[in-house]
Order: structure tokens, then sequence, then C-alpha cells
């Protein structure tokens, strides 16, 4: 038997609200390009991510992927807290 080196999804994000129970939400930021003029715009999409721990704090910079469906509005696990907000 082979091992499926199944390769998720992970994005950055900083954690805009962490008041509820083991979830938190993230804002995603990205940049994509103008299909006419070429100018870059910011998009931007917020995800509720599942803190087991309720370990992020708002401001955190954090890295969170992808995973099954854990409820209705949360598909986003939390990974790893890249820097803490002062």
């Amino acid at each position: 038997m082979s091992e499926t080196t199944e390769t998720r999804r992970t994005l950055t994000g900083v954690v805009v609200s962490s008041r509820m129970d083991k979830t938190a939400t993230v804002l995603i930021e990205r940049k994509v390009k103008h299909p006419i003029y070429g100018k870059y715009i910011r998009r931007s999409s917020k995800l509720h991510i599942h803190d087991a721990d309720n370990a992020c704090q708002e401001g955190d910079q954090v890295t969170i992927e992808q995973c099954r469906p854990l409820s209705k509005s949360k598909s986003w696990r939390l990974v790893d807290i890249v820097g803490r907000s002062e």
C-alpha cells in the first residue's frame, strides 16, 4: 500500500475576533491584478477557524489550514500563531 501525501491549503491572516468558544475569525487579504487596468486591488475574506485551546487573541498573525467541515461555517483549523499582538 502506498501512502497518499495530501497537501492541504494553508493561508496566513490576522485574527479580528476571538470572542467565541473554540472559534476565531481570521481576516485574509490578497492582492489581485485588475483585468483591464493592471492595478493591484486588495481583496479580503473573513474565515471562521477552529481554535481548540482558545490560544489566539485579536491582532495575532496566524497560519491556518483547510480541513473537513466542523460546523456550518468552520472548515479551517489553526496551525500556528506566527506573531503575537502587542
